[in-house]
């Protein structure tokens, strides 16, 4: 068994994610996420012009407010993922965008079926704070929620 793979079965898009992650060694680990923090998505207008709208994630040692929405009812709904972190939180940024990138236009049963280990299994707790791993812990409790209570579950 790889360190990609234990623990709990990882959802396809954390498996492919937790395979580039290992595929390095510390410094590029660190690289690959500090890429990751350079592709999180910018809030749409919605959201940037109402930060009222997000919801902090007080685990975070940096700054983080999410939003989530969900199209329709049920775990079959689509769920999208909306994040706002400052640029100079790279590590919070790069969780953020990790999220975003394995759990954005998934359907709530996926989100919600995600393990919280997921966080662990990335291969990140060797070059990151287990504090930091936390936050980014923290950032899927809040998704899920969100998620499950706009899907009237």
């Amino acid at each position: 068994m790889t360190a990609a793979t234990d623990g709990p079965a990882l959802p396809e898009a954390f498996a492919e994610i937790a395979e580039d992650f290992h595929a390095l060694g510390g410094k590029d680990r660190l690289q690959l996420l500090l890429e990751f923090s350079q592709s999180l998505p910018e809030l749409p207008e919605r959201y940037a012009d109402h930060p009222e709208l997000l919801e902090p994630v007080p685990e975070c040692q940096s700054p983080i407010f999410l939003a989530t929405e969900v199209d329709g009812t049920g775990r079959e709904a689509t769920t999208r993922l909306f994040f706002s972190a400052p640029a100079e939180a790279p590590t919070t940024r790069g969780f953020a965008s990790i999220l975003a990138e394995a759990l954005d236009g998934r359907t709530v049963g996926e989100v919600l079926d995600t393990p919280e280990a997921v966080t662990g299994q990335l291969g990140l707790a060797e070059v990151v704070s287990p504090l930091r791993l936390n936050g980014m812990a923290g950032m899927l409790v809040r998704i899920k929620r969100q998620v499950a209570q706009k899907a009237e579950l």
